[in-house]
């Protein structure tokens, strides 16, 4: 009998943990086995990521995150996502920095992902903080061993480490990036986790004033002092009171319906309602015409995105600053209008002839839970440590997500004070009939929706098992401003994953495409995790990437 997968579908009766790496979906697991719910086990996954890929994800960054709760009968979001300090100033940047948002304090937002770890493990958690932290906390102490993907950007970001003593020294032990099978430990992030988890302890009161306690022992005690010190030193603006005023908001998703599903994603703080935009664009009767027809396909997913990419760069921005027109943006009547728009024999934009370099994803991570109980957990927690520098004595990069802000006067995520830059880090969760569930989400920057769109039609339209659905060859286009500072674009580029046949690249070349070719199983066509309740079977399926170092646990 043929396999269905790469790696066989993780199949269980009570609770099932995805993440992007392995270490976190034990974590998980061990919570859900200690009795723990979907919140407890989410948070100590995104937790543990924040340290064992501290390369893409940090303590000190963003998490936003969604919470399915069965007896509360809602879906809420966490957004995890910090705002920019009181004294920043776009001026600045245009003036001193010809535009561009630069490397370094200065890019530094408030952390977001403390904040909303504990927003979620007080609705909707069992356990204390230490409870949840301790897998993390003893990854940190006591270290882990050192994997390729991890070393492989480290090493590419040697010189950005070295720039900065503080980084250099945790992520350059002795003067080099950690080679493969060694133990990487990062002592001063297990002594800050610790911290908190102390002062939890200290606070008495019972659960709830524990955890306000972690939170104040980052946001107002003396995390933030050194935090806020770290960044006056360094001539930046992030200060204590803006530690001090932060919390994490729960807001509503914005959803829209897929066939007899309906897809569920965060606000237009970040990109989450581009992946609602295209689905709407790709109605499941004609996906399904499509799906044995790869060019087709292909091209027709493509052509969907740049509409709804077309339509974050125009209008996505925090929505307590920005005017979002959502409704319309969501509603039947303008996905018809912009299906009209897509030709199905050409492309839509000729390839650049002097194009841009490409810009590679900063990259994230996901997690992603469903307990016993039904409770469903999606995350996508961030943050890179090598563009800027970590706080001395803290083992935290600060959040650098100003880099997701633009300077642009018009444009609707240009920075302010107190506004959130518009984020790339999405996670979603489709509900569908008889207790259907799926929570799904990926790294990838700007190709992150692409993935996650792929990867929801692999298992909705062709009916594939989650494993096989993650593990199908992939595309991205790259036809709109990216996210990241400078916010470059390719117009017209398509790349394509290796196992795709060539005839499908050229058929695609000949409808305008701009076709190049990532290598197989390549890293940058995103690494998607997804659970698939399956209530009326009284089951759950784990799907993990294995393009990077993702993992299911359950049973």
């Amino acid at each position: 009998m043929a396999i269905e997968a790469f790696r066989p579908p993780l199949r269980g009766t009570r609770h099932m943990a995805v993440a992007g790496h392995y270490l976190a979906s034990l974590a998980a697991y061990e919570i859900l086995e200690a009795g723990g719910s979907a919140a407890d086990a989410g948070v100590a996954a995104i937790m543990t990521l924040a340290v064992v890929q501290s390369d893409l994800v940090n303590v000190a960054g963003v998490a936003p995150t969604m919470i399915l709760d069965p007896k509360a009968d809602e879906i809420v979001t966490i957004d995890g996502l910090g705002v920019w300090p009181a004294a920043a100033d776009v001026d600045y940047f245009r003036r001193e920095c010809d535009g561009l948002i630069p490397p370094g304090v200065r890019r530094s937002i408030v952390p977001g992902a403390p904040s909303a770890w504990i927003a979620a493990l007080q609705r909707y958690g069992r356990m204390s903080f230490a409870d949840v932290a301790r897998a993390a906390i003893g990854h940190a102490r006591d270290g882990f061993v050192m994997y390729p993907n991890m070393a492989e950007l480290v090493t590419k970001n040697r010189a950005a480490y070295a720039g900065w003593p503080s980084s250099a020294a945790i992520y350059l032990p002795n003067g080099e990036p950690p080679a493969v099978g060694q133990v990487f430990r990062q002592t001063d992030l297990a002594a800050t986790l610790q911290y908190m988890a102390d002062q939890e302890a200290a606070a008495g009161g019972g659960r709830a004033a524990g955890l306000q306690a972690a939170h104040d022992a980052f946001y107002c005690g003396d995390i933030a002092r050194m935090i806020a010190d770290f960044q006056q030193a360094e001539d930046g603006w992030l200060a204590f009171d803006d530690l001090a005023a932060f919390r994490a908001r729960f807001e509503p998703p914005v959803s829209a319906p897929y066939g007899d599903r309906t897809v569920y994603a965060c606000g237009p703080w970040c990109q989450g309602p581009a992946l609602l935009q295209t689905l709407n664009l790709l109605p499941p009767a004609e996906m399904a015409r499509l799906a044995d027809r790869p060019a087709d396909w292909a091209h027709r997913i493509v052509e969907a995105l740049k509409l709804a990419f077309a339509d974050r760069e125009a209008h996505y921005g925090d929505p307590r600053f920005v005017d979002v027109p959502l409704d319309r943006l969501l509603s039947e009547t303008y996905a018809a209008e912009q299906r009209r728009r897509i030709d199905p024999a050409r492309a839509a934009g000729a390839p650049d002839p002097e194009p841009a370099a490409l810009a590679l994803p900063r990259d994230t991570s996901y997690a992603c839970v469903i307990d016993s109980d039904g409770m469903v957990f999606s995350a996508t927690p961030s943050d890179t440590s090598h563009d800027t520098p970590v706080t001395p004595g803290t083992g935290l990069a600060v959040s650098s997500r100003g880099n997701q802000s633009w300077t642009a006067p018009d444009h609707p995520s240009v920075l302010a004070p107190g506004k959130r830059p518009r984020l790339t880090p999405n996670p979603a969760i489709a509900v569908g009939p008889d207790g259907w569930r799926l929570p799904f989400g990926t790294p990838g920057g700007d190709v992150q929706i692409q993935a996650m769109v792929q990867c929801f039609l692999n298992v909705v339209i062709r009916a594939d098992n989650v494993q096989a659905a993650v593990e199908r060859p992939r595309f991205a286009t790259y036809s709109f401003p990216d996210s990241f500072d400078p916010h470059l674009s390719r117009e017209g580029l398509l790349k394509l994953e290796r196992r795709i046949a060539d005839d499908v690249g050229r058929e695609l070349a000949a409808r305008g495409h701009g076709v190049d070719w990532f290598d197989d199983w390549d890293r940058l066509a995103g690494s998607v995790c997804m659970i698939e309740a399956d209530a009326a079977a009284g089951t759950l399926t784990g799907g993990a990437d294995p393009r990077r170092t993702g993992y299911a646990a359950g049973r």
